[in-house]
């Protein structure tokens, strides 16, 4: 399908202070949209300038949140030139949520050449400053104007991009993570595989709850026993001892993260063990009384890598690696934000160019 454009003629003023980019305050210029009605498919794909979405009342995203959605990066590297990081991974996802949430698939390679083509007419959108990218934030919703629970039979895919600086503000200082108890995000069965807006519906109130705390987010145990770890709020985790590393095992409640990926295939590439199976909150505490708990850090497209300073589990709290980044979080860092950025060679052939 030819994506048709159209130029806006009222350009915005962009944020001069790359310094301070939050991270989803300010969008660029234009967006993509393309339509799906049932015996039609997918069509008229097209940009044109960013502005409000037309929503009848009644549309079935509002009542019943048949919605998905990705997030991935356009970096601008050295040499002036724009690149994504594995966008095809990001599409592959969608269809995940897409197929669990009665979606009608997209065609991904068409998805990315989409998201190439928006990029590129926003280029001067993306940031020079060392650290910060060009965010972007596909998301597919059901438009039909009808009060009824079954899958929509008609949808809109938008992208919308968004200058960011860091996600959290504390940069990759640790950060503090509050162990939650008494609230449930996802089971088996369910959606915490997905990117789907109900998952972070059902994290607001233990999120809210351990900001009161003092603690940046929340570390979420599996719904059934309650003791296994599965993910922080916006970010896959990895626990590092001394014999390996662990990230909880993917089994349907957890998001199948792109960087969770890639920091996998990185480690192991270095020479780490890295291993994918239940951990228990229980054995982390024990690991780090005993001094054998290394290091704590969270993986996502927004932070990349976040170093994890401190654990609050009911009332027990440990330091980790004194509260400072450690070794492997910083190589880890180093090395992945070294190919978004193109700061060193892309081995893994992960990065792909914008023209």
């Amino acid at each position: 399908m030819e994506i048709k454009i159209t130029h806006t003629t009222t350009p915005k003023a962009k944020p001069t202070d790359e310094d301070n980019l939050s991270f989803g305050k300010y969008y660029t210029d234009h967006m993509f949209l393309m339509n799906y009605d049932e015996g039609q498919g997918w069509h008229d794909p097209r940009i044109v300038p960013y502005g409000p979405i037309p929503l009848d009342p009644a549309a079935m995203c509002l009542h019943y949140g048949q919605e998905v959605f990705e997030g991935l990066k356009a970096y601008r590297r050295a040499d002036g030139k724009i690149q994504l990081f594995r966008p095809d991974k990001n599409m592959a996802r969608l269809n995940v949520s897409n197929d669990r949430l009665c979606i009608p698939k997209i065609d991904e390679a068409f998805a990315v050449e989409a998201v190439k083509k928006l990029v590129e007419v926003d280029k001067d959108w993306v940031p020079h400053k060392d650290g910060t990218s060009l965010y972007i934030r596909p998301f597919i919703f059901a438009v039909d104007a009808h009060v009824g629970v079954h899958p929509a039979h008609h949808l809109i895919f938008c992208i919308i991009l968004s200058p960011v600086g860091a996600y959290y503000p504390e940069g990759l200082a640790p950060v503090k993570i509050y162990v939650e108890q008494n609230y449930v995000r996802a089971v088996r069965g369910g959606m915490g595989f997905t990117k789907t807006a109900g998952n972070y519906a059902a994290s607001l109130k233990a999120q809210d709850e351990a900001e009161k705390q003092g603690y940046t987010q929340v570390l979420w145990l599996d719904g059934v026993e309650r003791k296994y770890i599965e993910e922080v709020g916006t970010m896959n985790v990895f626990f590092a001892f001394e014999n390996e590393i662990v990230t909880p095992a993917l089994q349907g409640s957890i998001l199948s993260g792109i960087t969770r990926m890639s920091s996998i295939e990185m480690l192991r590439d270095m020479g780490y063990t890295v291993n994918e199976r239940k951990l228990g909150i229980e054995e982390v505490f024990e690991a780090a009384a005993k001094g054998t708990l290394k290091e704590v850090f969270g993986t996502g497209t927004a932070a990349v890598i976040s170093p994890v300073g401190q654990l609050k589990w009911g009332d027990k709290v440990i330091e980790i690696n004194n509260g400072e980044i450690g070794e492997i979080s910083q190589k880890l860092y180093d090395n992945l934000t070294g190919i978004q950025w193109g700061k060193i060679p892309d081995k893994f052939n992960w990065t792909v160019a914008i023209d």
